[in-house]
């Protein structure tokens, strides 16, 4: 580096970090987590986050060569890899989005951010493209029977009929 660039460099101003920027990096974690979790073989990755009523939920689901499986199905994507989906490794990919979940949660405290109390985040591997649907009024808490796992089931439900319905129109 020469002595121009040094001081060409120096007056260049460092754009600081703000809560949007530590917000997608968490997200980026999340999805970086459950990526490895599928060992990278996977279309795409839905991640749901929720914080409600002061309880935490993580939870995943994959889009596998056309086929919606949830964590523990991934082999029945009949794909010729085999997946490690044994409970200690769900088990840890969960506690590192719950963790993940504390970071958002104290993100938000720190710069004064409410909270969503839903987010469900998709995430399309190949061309490496993050969606994400934010919630901030109560999706289950106020439901007398309902929790947070009721809502993931029901969005993989979701997600599995709009897969079909789409095969049957292209079918």
């Amino acid at each position: 580096m020469g002595l121009f660039d040094k001081s060409f460099k120096r007056n260049v101003p460092v754009k600081e970090k703000i809560f949007e920027d530590y917000f997608t990096e968490v997200q980026a974690d999340m999805v970086s987590i459950c990526l490895e979790y599928v060992e990278n073989k996977a279309d795409k990755i839905y991640i749901y986050a929720s914080f409600e009523a002061n309880v935490m939920t993580p939870d995943y689901f994959y889009d596998i060569g056309g086929i919606v499986l949830n964590k523990h199905e991934l082999n029945d994507a009949k794909n010729g890899f085999v997946y490690d989906v044994s409970f200690d490794r769900q088990k840890a990919c969960l506690h590192i989005l719950m963790e993940d979940i504390k970071k958002m949660v104290n993100l938000c405290k720190e710069y004064n951010r409410p909270m969503p109390t839903e987010i469900k985040m998709v995430y399309e591997v190949n061309t490496k493209e993050l969606h994400a649907d934010y919630k901030y009024e109560s999706v289950y808490s106020n439901h007398k029977t309902k929790t947070a796992y009721h809502v993931v089931k029901e969005w993989l439900e979701e997600v599995k009929n709009q897969k079909s319905e789409k095969d049957m129109e292209h079918g």
